[in-house]
C-alpha cells in the first residue's frame, strides 16, 4: 500500500461558444482533483456541474479530500470510495457524489500508475474497440434540416449510428427523425433522445413515432424519477427505452433493471460519484442482460467498457473535452479503443496548467 501524501482540488469554468445538447448548456463548472502519492506519482481526476454549481461541488471535494482522504493508504480504489461514501449519511449524496467521482477517478489513475498499467488493465480487463454513436452534434432546436446535416456530418466520419434529439411535439419530431433517417438510410442506427421533456400521452406517441423510423431506443422520455409513468409506458414500449444519467447511486438504477423498466441505462460519471460505482452498476446489468451506454466521456468510459461486456455503444459528445490532452482518437469506423499510457492517459491542456 502506498499513502497519500497531499491532495488539492481546483475549479475551472468553461464557457462554450454556444448552447449544446437537449437541455441548452452553455457553460460547465469542472472540478480537478490531483494526488500525490508517497513515492511521486500523480493521479489526476475531474467533475463537472453542467450549467453551474461548481462553487458548491469545489467545497464538498476539498472537505472530503482535507478530513478523509490525505493520509489514507491507497489499497483500491474501491475502498478509499466506500470511506468517502460512508460519510454521507447524514448530508446525503447530491453534490457530496458528484465531488467524489473527482477523487475516485484520481484514485484509479494513481492506482493504475502504481501498478505499470492502464486504466482498462487495472479495472481487470482487455482492451476492446467500441463503437461510438454520434450525439454532440445535434440540438432539440434544430430544424429537420440541420439535424439530417449533422447525421450527415457523422456518418462521413464513420459512425454508423446517430442520436437526434427531439422536443416531445409529435408533428415537428416526426419531421426530423424522417429526415435523419432518409439522409443516413436504413445501415445506419438511429436512436432518439427527449432529455425528459415528454408526458405519459406524448412519451407513447414518441415511441410510435421511433417504432415508424426503427430507432434502437427512446431516451429520457420521461423524467427519471418518474417510475409509475415509466412502468405504465415500459408496459407496451414497441421500442427499447433508456434512461439513468440523472440517477446518482446503484441503488436509483434496481427498479429500472429489475422490473425490465429499461433496455439501456446510462450513468454519468458525476452523478454517481466515480467509476467505482459505474463499474458495480455494469456488473448488475450484465446479470440482466441490459446494455450499459455512459453518458458523455469516450474517451474515458472505453477503459471501463474494457472490463465489462455490457457496455455495447459509447456515447460521442464531446463538451469538457477541450480542458484535456491525451484522449483516444477515433477510427474511419467509428470505433475507439483506450490508450497504452499508465492510468487514464489524460492530461490538463497546458493552456489550463495550474
Amino acid at each position: 500500500m502506498h499513502r497519500i501524501v497531499s491532495a488539492k482540488a481546483n475549479l475551472l469554468e468553461l464557457r462554450l461558444d454556444k448552447p449544446v445538447g437537449g437541455s441548452g448548456v452553455a457553460h460547465v463548472d469542472v472540478v480537478i482533483v490531483d494526488m500525490n502519492d508517497e513515492e511521486g506519482r500523480t493521479g489526476l481526476g475531474f467533475t463537472y456541474a453542467l450549467g453551474g454549481g461548481g462553487n458548491v461541488v469545489l467545497e464538498c471535494a476539498r472537505t472530503q479530500l482535507d478530513k478523509i482522504v490525505c493520509g489514507q493508504q491507497l489499497a483500491h480504489p474501491s475502498a478509499l470510495w466506500e470511506a468517502v461514501a460512508t460519510t454521507f449519511n447524514r448530508t446525503g449524496y447530491g453534490p457530496n457524489l458528484v465531488a467524489l467521482a473527482a477523487i475516485d477517478l484520481a484514485a484509479w489513475d494513481l492506482y493504475s500508475k502504481r501498478l505499470k498499467v492502464p486504466l482498462a488493465s487495472a479495472l481487470g480487463g482487455v482492451p476492446r474497440p467500441i463503437r461510438l454513436y454520434g450525439s454532440g452534434g445535434f440540438t432539440a432546436t434544430q430544424t429537420a434540416i440541420e439535424a439530417a446535416h449533422v447525421a450527415d456530418e457523422y456518418v462521413e466520419r464513420g459512425f454508423q449510428a446517430v442520436k437526434p434529439r427531439v422536443q416531445g411535439k409529435i408533428s415537428r419530431d416526426s419531421e426530423v427523425l424522417r429526415a435523419v433517417r432518409h439522409t443516413i438510410g436504413d445501415s445506419v442506427a438511429m436512436m432518439v433522445d427527449a432529455n425528459e421533456k415528454c408526458d405519459l400521452v406524448s412519451a407513447k406517441q414518441l415511441l410510435l413515432l421511433a417504432l415508424d423510423h426503427n430507432a434502437s431506443f427512446v431516451e429520457e422520455p420521461l423524467p427519471a424519477q418518474a417510475l409509475s409513468a415509466y412502468r405504465a409506458l415500459a408496459a407496451h414500449a414497441p421500442v427499447a427505452i433508456a434512461t439513468g444519467e440523472h440517477l446518482q447511486t446503484v441503488a436509483e438504477f434496481l427498479p429500472y433493471l429489475c422490473e425490465g423498466l429499461a433496455a439501456v441505462v446510462q450513468p454519468d460519471l458525476a452523478m454517481m460519484g466515480g467509476i467505482t460505482p459505474i463499474k458495480k452498476l455494469c456488473t448488475l446489468a450484465e446479470a440482466f442482460n441490459v446494455a450499459v451506454s455512459p453518458h458523455f466521456l469516450p474517451g474515458l468510459f472505453v477503459h471501463v467498457a474494457a472490463s465489462s461486456t455490457s457496455i455495447r455503444q459509447l456515447e460521442d459528445f464531446p463538451l469538457i473535452e477541450p480542458l484535456f490532452e491525451g484522449w483516444p482518437a477515433c477510427d474511419a469506423q467509428g470505433q475507439v479503443m483506450p490508450g497504452t499510457e499508465c492510468g487514464h492517459g489524460l492530461r490538463l491542456h497546458r493552456s489550463r496548467g495550474q
